[in-house]
């Protein structure tokens, strides 16, 4: 009731501000007790999440808020990217409130207070519990960006649930090349590697926009490497038709025009793995309808973020009190019964 009363107020400032002052909002409040498993638990990479809705990577890039998340509702938070050394990201303005079409336009640029600040943050809340993803990039400016992957890797592994490798940002040139076959193999045995044996589980984010035969090949090299997770899908450089006058800016679109899309691209990537490796729906999620499709194509976890932006801190609770509904009412006792189900 308090954001819906408080939107029209944070509707009028540029977006950039308005989310900061939200992520201010969030470190005041008293952390709220998280989720606990119960009937949505499900089991994925050796984790158990209490629920399978979590916060998209993007909304807490300096890794501020985790546990207030927690405390919102979410089974899981990612946080980040974050890149080795600091960067201010792209010029502004580089976020957009497509109000219209219930969506969001960044090229933020993978602004951030770099590694050491966010592990400090890390380190300090890490015997609090509950699952913390850690999303890690590259810099802008880097000259290798493998060697910028391998040293977050070896710094946040300690301290993260599992590693979620970025590597399809459509605002940091030549991030998104990284998924070309013979450079993600190199990537992910460095950070394998990096990672050792003993170390969390890695997730691969991947773009929507990818062809038949990229699809194929990561889904190999995913299955080949024995990643914990793909995570499908980040934003798109794509335009379906849209209404809002910001819709030719540049940068990528997420929120409702990217769900079709994106739950294609889940089910592209379920029919590729065949089912042998657990998949994140991510991208266009705002109801529990909208989890539960993605569920059933395939998804044993969600992550949203563009949705709370015009739903607000108490869409996470509708989402999972909506799957336990529906996971009753289409007969299924587990999120991991429903999986791959449609």
């Amino acid at each position: 009731m308090i954001f819906h009363l408080a939107r029209p107020a944070l509707f009028a400032l540029d977006p950039e501000r308005a989310h900061r002052l939200t992520i201010a909002g969030l470190k005041a409040m008293p952390r709220a007790t998280r989720s606990r498993p119960g009937k949505l638990a499900v089991n994925v990479a050796g984790l158990e999440f209490p629920n399978p809705v979590g916060m998209a990577a993007g909304f807490d890039k300096d890794a501020e808020v985790p546990d207030q998340l927690l405390g919102l509702g979410f089974g899981f938070t990612e946080v980040g990217s974050i890149t080795p050394r600091p960067q201010s990201g792209n010029p502004k303005p580089r976020l957009f409130r497509l109000v219209e079409d219930r969506a969001v336009i960044n090229r933020m640029g993978f602004n951030n207070g770099g590694g050491e600040a966010a592990r400090q943050r890390l380190e300090a809340r890490a015997l609090r519990g509950g699952i913390v993803g850690i999303n890690i990039g590259a810099n802008k400016d880097s000259e290798d960006r493998v060697t910028d992957y391998v040293e977050m890797t070896r710094m946040m592994a300690p301290l993260a649930s599992y590693l979620a490798v970025n590597i399809s940002s459509p605002n940091t040139p030549g991030l998104r090349a990284l998924q070309d076959e013979s450079a993600l193999t190199g990537l992910l045995e460095a950070v394998l590697d990096a990672r050792g044996d003993e170390g969390p589980p890695v997730f691969l984010k991947v773009a929507p926009d990818l062809e038949p035969a990229d699809i194929d090949a990561i889904s190999r090299i995913a299955l080949d490497k024995k990643l914990g997770a793909l995570i499908v899908s980040n934003t798109t450089i794509t335009r379906p038709d849209l209404a809002s006058r910001q819709r030719d800016e540049a940068g990528g679109l997420s929120g409702k025009p990217l769900r079709d899309l994106a739950q294609q691209r889940l089910e592209d990537f379920r029919s590729a793995t065949g089912g042998g490796i657990p998949l994140v729906g991510v991208g266009g999620i705002a109801t529990a309808e909208d989890a539960w499709a993605r569920i059933r194509a395939g998804a044993s976890l969600v992550q949203l973020y563009s949705a709370m932006v015009y739903e607000g801190p108490g869409l996470p609770r509708a989402i999972t009190r909506g799957l336990e509904r529906l996971m009753k009412r289409d007969g299924f006792s587990s999120i991991a019964e429903a999986v791959g189900t449609a």
